[in-house]
């Protein structure tokens, strides 16, 4: 069931109507969907519910707390890239043990967060950094629990800013060089090589590249036991894909039944890393007209929200769907969804029909709920937006509004000035 749908001619989160909501908080803001959120994390917990797993929901997607306990209290763990991605989910009462630390550049202290509050496992991406955290664990008197991340070399045949698999991206050890990376990780004092990990990129829409990626880790494994070195888990990633136009990704089901024919005799546990899929259609952006102005070439509806709340269509050319909120009659606009901020770059969509839209209408980006609030930023000293949930009838808000105190809080003035 589709949880953003409209009853007559008004857009409704569940059973709130979503200009309710604008009219009370302001704009721009994100509506989050609890059934959706929820139903997406079942479909994921249910298709992999014949072999042993741990879904660790992929943080860097939407790191708000209340989505984060909301996962917290169905069971999930966490896939995390910072130290405060860690902070949040042990606030949010994820368990440490059901946390993977992923991450090119982990710096002494995140490294000390993680082994002192006992995670899962480090995903391990070069071998300075392996010697970095045994060096460290050492240090603390622990054992820090590994895997090593492969890179397969496998095109995720995805935007190429989102592809992590293949020999050019920064992520990774190269799949010719991993073997004697784990020898040299089994023969460390301070480390405990309990997996493996790979992943392979984001947005993606074909089953294929992921059974590619298991068949070649699949056969590092076999050569590891070969060693001696009997790995516990196979961290296969995220990357899942969803539908913000045309695409037709694989449903959890389909992605599930590939990835466990794979691995159908081999005794292991699976982590999966789920966070576009989990929570990207649980989320839309409310935006407000404020212009419609006419240019010489094309239309504009300049609207309160831009690049600094919503980045995606900038740095990706990214689509997403935009609609009314409230449908009414008239002539449909087609023209640039602009904001406010002040570059060229600054747009929501090109070229786009939208709806008879006059100033004072709402607007909903859909499909917001990953990579929206997670990647904004105060650029043009614009406060950030509000986030909201809604479940059933009822909304709150899990995120305030930013103010402008809050754009200088921290500053200080220095005493020479």
């Amino acid at each position: 069931m589709n949880h953003f749908q409209y009853k007559d001619k008004d857009l409704y989160c569940e059973d709130v109507p979503v200009a309710q909501i604008a009219a009370k908080l302001g704009t721009p803001l994100f509506v989050y969907s609890h059934a959706t959120l929820t139903r997406h994390y079942q479909a994921f917990d249910k298709a992999f519910g014949n072999v042993d797993h741990i879904i660790c929901y992929s943080a860097k997607a939407n790191t708000n707390g209340a989505i984060l306990k909301l996962f917290a209290n169905m069971g999930s763990g966490l896939d995390v890239v910072s130290g405060g991605e860690l902070h949040r989910g042990l606030a949010a009462g994820i368990p440490a043990n059901k946390i993977a630390y992923a991450g090119v550049g982990k710096t002494q202290n995140e490294i000390d967060l993680a082994i002192n509050s006992g995670i899962l496992m480090f995903n391990v991406e070069s071998f300075e950094e392996l010697q970095a955290i045994n060096a460290r664990a050492k240090a603390l008197g622990k054992k820090a629990p590994i895997s090593l991340r492969v890179n397969p070399n496998v095109d995720a045949k995805t935007h190429p800013y989102i592809s992590t698999g293949m020999k050019k991206n920064k992520f990774g050890i190269a799949k010719e060089a991993v073997l004697e990376a784990y020898k040299a990780a089994n023969a460390l004092e301070a480390t405990d090589v309990v997996g493996i990990d790979f992943h392979i990129g984001s947005q993606i829409t074909q089953v294929g590249p992921f059974v590619e990626a298991m068949e070649s880790v699949k056969a590092l494994a076999s050569d590891l036991r070969d060693l001696g070195i009997n790995v516990k888990y196979l961290d296969v990633g995220g990357g899942l894909g969803i539908n913000y136009k045309d695409e037709a990704p694989p449903e959890p089901d389909e992605y599930a039944k590939a990835i466990c024919k794979v691995i159908a005799d081999f005794p292991i546990t699976v982590v999966l890393e789920p966070g576009r899929a989990m929570v990207g259609n649980a989320g839309i952006m409310v935006t407000k007209v404020l212009y419609l102005k006419e240019g010489t070439t094309k239309n504009f509806i300049i609207v309160d929200a831009g690049m600094n709340d919503l980045v995606r269509p900038s740095i990706y050319d990214a689509y997403h769907l935009i609609q009314p909120v409230n449908m009414r009659e008239g002539n449909p606009i087609t023209g640039d969804v602009v904001g406010p901020i002040c570059e060229s770059t600054d747009f929501l969509a090109k070229d786009r029909e939208i709806g008879a839209v006059t100033s004072g209408d709402f607007l909903a980006v859909m499909s917001s709920g990953a990579y929206g609030f997670a990647m904004s930023s105060n650029y043009n000293s614009r406060p950030r937006a509000c986030e909201v949930m809604v479940k059933g009838q009822a909304f709150e808000v899990i995120r305030a509004r930013e103010t402008y105190e809050d754009l200088t809080r921290g500053e200080n003035i220095p005493t020479f000035l």
